[in-house]
């Protein structure tokens, strides 16, 4: 969770550190569609015209999806991708938050497939 979310708005961030330029990436981010939560934008630290950016609400999640265009490269580097909602007051719990993404490096020697939650460490 962005430290900047309050009680009624929050943003969700995926952080990536590639250490090889990406021809090919998806990063999907899947929000719990929990009291109040409505879609209030999207963002990454490349280009957009890099990216293919949706939202959409599918089996009780809304889903944000970043796809690498074809012919375009991400670099080596930390890279960000959020998606930001507003949801009922008071805060919202994120247990049921997700993220996936899928990388292939520039050389086509290396993949990668990567997932998670956002709830608290245990």
């Amino acid at each position: 969770m962005d430290p900047r979310s309050v009680s009624s708005w929050s943003q969700s961030n995926v952080t990536l550190k590639t250490r090889e330029p990406l021809t090919a990436l998806a990063v999907e981010l899947r929000i719990g569609l929990t009291p109040g939560v409505k879609e209030t934008g999207h963002w990454q630290t490349r280009p957009a015209g890099d990216f293919t950016a949706t939202v959409r609400e599918e089996g009780g999640f809304l889903v944000y999806s970043w796809v690498l265009r074809p012919g375009r490269t991400l670099p080596v580097g930390e890279h960000v991708f959020a998606g930001r909602y507003n949801h009922a007051d008071g805060g919202r719990d994120a247990a049921m938050d997700t993220y996936r993404t899928e990388a292939t490096s520039a050389t086509g020697a290396s993949e990668a497939v990567v997932w998670g939650d956002f709830a608290p460490v245990r």
